[in-house]
């Protein structure tokens, strides 16, 4: 007997018909004999619709300001995860599941005071593990807990995948599995490349990378989590008969696990290609080359919460100008400028360049720790593919690199390809 946490995301649970799929994926699990949390999104597009709401009452009311108060946005948008939650637990039970709902405050998930965006800070499992050996099931609204001001905090898009790795390591369950829309982790989007292989395992490092650096599978934040926590995390298809042989192996159930490096004996040089799109590049001209100029420039691009990415400055010749350039979201281009024309007084440029619609794409995995070469493969591929660089950065495991947007699938195919990723 093992305890196992389970998620299911939205589109797991769009309509009746799938949360009652979802639930014989539970049962199989609790007819084995295992303990059983369940963690649930709310139902495809159902937040969507939930922020609509939130986001047209001002203009309804003809209210000066477009701004709300974050304290009731949570208090809205928290209900798609209580509705599903009740509705899974009704099927199970049905099914003749001992099943309970509950909602992130009675837990309880305690988070910070960041409403929209808040953080767990702790959860006690004692009341869950004791419900396990009565033989019941949890179903957990995910993407919510309760904040230090005794209100509902939404841990923002995508929470949901956090909810579940923090209750598996509250709980000190032997796995948490991810249940999505696609039945793993692959090498690339097999959507740009058809040869992509679905891998056995990644590990927490390796998964982080891709989680921030486009692969939509998991949400970067429960990645950091499960990696902190050591809690093996399976990503699995939700779409997949319940009953198909393999669904209840244990120990290597079809999909894709994330896991510490010490359990991938055969590691892989580079495991997979990650891109970006929608990225902007900013280039300060002729920047005063002196003490605390960084600090001027990307200090308040922070305050405004801005994102910068990739940072390249130049060694000035006499050792008063300089450039720098770095990368932000494209959705944040005009906001940067006008935060950077603010600050131009201050930190001292000349001049500011930019441009939208790049593209970053990354290469990485574990395995270039111990092997040279990695990044000279990747730059003459590009090369003999007429793919102009436009900016480089490195880790010990991810080299990524900035391009222009039209060249992002060749380049992805072309990356793919050279380091053998498309052979079985």
């Amino acid at each position: 007997m093992a305890r196992i946490v389970m998620k299911f995301g939205g589109t797991s649970v769009a309509d009746l018909d799938r949360i009652h799929n979802v639930a014989r994926h539970v049962k199989r699990e609790v007819d084995a004999g295992h303990e059983v949390a369940v963690v649930v999104s709310a139902m495809s597009g159902k937040t969507n619709e939930l922020v609509g709401w939130v986001q047209g009452m001002p203009k309804v009311t003809g209210a000066a300001s477009p701004f709300f108060d974050a304290r009731e946005y949570d208090a809205i948008v928290a209900s798609g995860e209580q509705v599903t939650s009740g509705l899974l637990a009704i099927a199970l039970q049905s099914m003749g599941v001992n099943a309970r709902s509950w909602q992130g405050w009675q837990i309880p998930v305690k988070t910070d005071n960041a409403h929209g965006a808040a953080r767990i800070v702790d959860i006690d499992g004692s009341d869950l593990v004791r419900r396990f050996g009565e033989g019941q099931v949890a179903v957990i609204a995910g993407f919510q807990g309760i904040g230090p001001d005794n209100r509902i905090a939404t841990l923002g898009r995508g929470g949901s995948d956090t909810s579940a790795v923090a209750v598996a390591a509250a709980v000190k369950a032997d796995r948490c599995d991810i249940y999505t829309d696609v039945d793993g982790v692959y090498t690339t989007d097999p959507r740009i490349e058809p040869k992509a292989r679905r891998l056995p395992k990644v590990s927490f490092e390796e998964m982080l990378e891709m989680a921030s650096l486009g692969a939509k599978v998991l949400q970067v934040r429960s990645v950091e989590l499960a990696m902190v926590h050591k809690v093996r995390t399976f990503v699995r298809s939700s779409f997949e008969d319940p009953d198909a042989p393999g669904m209840g192996d244990f120990d290597n159930p079809p999909g894709t696990l994330i896991c510490d490096e010490d359990e991938i004996v055969e590691q892989q040089v580079v495991t997979g290609i990650a891109y970006a799109k929608d990225e902007a590049q900013i280039s300060l001209r002729r920047l005063a080359d002196r003490p605390g100029v960084s600090a001027g420039i990307f200090g308040p691009l922070a305050e405004a919460n801005i994102n910068v990415d990739m940072i390249v400055q130049n060694i000035s010749e006499d050792g008063s100008k300089t450039d720098m350039t770095f990368t932000v979201p494209t959705g944040d281009l005009d906001k940067a400028l006008t935060v950077l024309e603010k600050n131009r007084d201050s930190v001292g440029f000349d001049a500011v360049q930019s441009e939208g619609g790049l593209v970053k794409v990354s290469v990485i995995g574990i395995g270039m720790r111990s092997h040279a070469g990695v990044a000279a493969t990747a730059f003459k591929a590009l090369a003999e593919k007429g793919i102009n660089i436009r900016a480089i950065t490195t880790s010990e495991i991810k080299i990524s690199i900035l391009i222009d947007g039209p060249y992002a699938e060749l380049a992805v195919r072309t990356l793919h390809s050279v380091y053998g990723l498309d052979k079985a």
